[in-house]
């Protein structure tokens, strides 16, 4: 049976979202990245902007789930963070995204919003840090900050954020279907392999 919804997360430089959009493109799936963005945006009353900056802030390791299980709520009752409520607004979107029709999600803790989804296949792109490296630079330019420094907190707060809403590890592969070295294999043949693998 084939795959009709997608989850890619991806380590900062690996290439995941240009990945994502590719797959997409080679099945015919709608593809969430900044159209979820202005999704939550829309529903939130914040500006796509603010989603971004704010989208893998988390202050804790804890609050959410304790907030949560306290609350027993998908609304906003018990949560008085910023981040919190933008979570919840983000989770019931992603819940819905299914009922739309076959697509492709990038990040925001999708691979675990839908890890009951029968017709979900979760993916984790990876690569080494020099392949990480070389490709920040390239994409997005020279900074003050080293390219490798600029890696390890992006990442960083993208493993806090996860902890926080998920109580799961970042990465860790037991939570994917697959993880797929784009340093290795290449941006075209991990998109060329997921695609294959949700078709089947």
């Amino acid at each position: 049976m084939s795959k009709k919804v997608i989850t890619i997360s991806r380590e900062f430089g690996s290439g995941g979202r240009t990945i994502a959009h590719a797959v997409a493109e080679r099945l015919g799936y709608t593809f969430y990245d900044k159209a979820l963005v202005e999704l939550i945006a829309k529903e939130s009353g914040y500006s796509p902007d603010f989603i971004e900056r704010r989208g893998e802030d988390a202050t804790s390791t804890s609050s959410f789930l304790f907030n949560l299980a306290r609350s027993g709520s998908s609304g906003f009752e018990g949560y008085s963070d910023i981040s919190d409520k933008l979570y919840v607004i983000q989770h019931n979107i992603i819940k819905r995204l299914p009922e739309k029709g076959p697509c492709v999600i990038v990040g925001r803790c999708s691979d675990y919003i839908l890890k009951d989804c029968p017709d979900a296949l979760h993916v984790y792109i990876y690569a080494d840090t020099k392949f990480k490296a070389d490709r920040i630079v390239r994409l997005y330019g020279e900074r003050d900050d080293a390219p490798e420094k600029r890696l390890e907190e992006k990442d960083k707060k993208r493993k806090v954020y996860y902890k926080n809403y998920t109580g799961r590890i970042w990465g860790m592969s037991s939570n994917y279907d697959i993880s797929l070295n784009s340093g290795k294999l290449g941006i075209e043949s991990c998109a060329d392999i997921i695609a294959e693998l949700a078709r089947r």
